[in-house]
């Protein structure tokens, strides 16, 4: 009998404190929110003089190379794999670039962009973060009159979403361009029959930028918010950085499966 009201107990400890945790990322996401208002809305505002482009900077310049080589290698692998397939079966393989555009544009690209992201960015926001919190820069942040949030997230918030869609349209092209390379040189497809975007409408290219958009916002404040709960030492900020790295990738995934399920309700079958 005690063993079962301990197990309760237990349940619900955690349930509380999954709550909490829910309600503290919420209370970071609407400061930081706050904070671009403060920092860049109302007039007489205070800017982090180069903050934002220091940030799009790390983000975006440091990140190129990881994400140019890893989508370039993935579109490789899914269409050599989509080729072998559909030659075996059908035979046909003038569908697969018209095919493959659309799903670039309107998914691929951004989701697995975001992915790498969630694991280079977040993991150094969190890291970042956390070892200020745990060394008390945060606190003297604090102390001397500066919102921790409007200094340490508002900057990396704002250059994530705009470096994420920047960097989304680059990883779509170099998807595609290596898709259609790897087709051409291993089962002959015509060039002008694989990079046809026909099928690609402007419905398509509005979700892909709305889920760059959408992941380029969850990644900082998820990876920020497991910086500012880092307690402890360096186990705490180890802690914090794989917490971090896995919270953004299910927020990248979660969201992925909201914004495709609100677009098939929206558009029908047909995006």
């Amino acid at each position: 009998m005690n063993y079962l009201v301990d197990r309760i107990a237990g349940v619900g400890a955690y349930a509380l404190g999954v709550l909490r945790a829910a309600f503290e990322l919420w209370m970071v996401f609407v400061g930081t929110i706050a904070g671009i208002w403060r920092l860049y809305g109302r007039r007489g505002a205070t800017r982090p003089p180069g903050a934002l482009v220091e940030q799009m900077h790390v983000i975006g310049n440091r990140s190129l190379l990881f994400i140019v080589v890893t989508v370039g290698f993935i579109g490789m692998v899914m269409i050599y794999q989509a080729c072998l397939q559909f030659s075996r079966s059908v035979g046909d393989l003038s569908q697969i670039g018209v095919q493959f555009a659309r799903l670039i544009v309107s998914d691929l690209g951004p989701t697995l962009t975001s992915m790498m992201l969630a694991t280079r960015v977040g993991a150094g926001i969190a890291a970042e973060i956390g070892s200020m919190k745990v060394t008390e820069q945060v606190d003297a942040l604090r102390m001397s009159g500066v919102l921790p949030i409007d200094y340490l997230l508002v900057p990396r918030f704002l250059a994530s979403i705009v470096m994420t869609m920047v960097l989304s349209i680059l990883g779509a092209a170099i998807m595609y361009g290596a898709g259609g390379l790897t087709a051409y040189l291993s089962f002959g497809v015509n060039p002008r029959v694989f990079y046809d975007l026909a099928m690609v409408e402007p419905r398509h290219l509005g979700l892909g930028l709305l889920k760059a958009f959408c992941y380029g916002a969850a990644i900082p404040i998820v990876s920020g918010f497991c910086g500012l709960r880092a307690r402890g030492s360096s186990e705490g900020v180890g802690w914090a950085t794989t917490a971090a790295v896995v919270g953004s990738s299910f927020a990248v995934i979660a969201l992925d499966f909201m914004l495709s399920v609100g677009a098939l309700w929206l558009f029908g079958g047909d995006v």
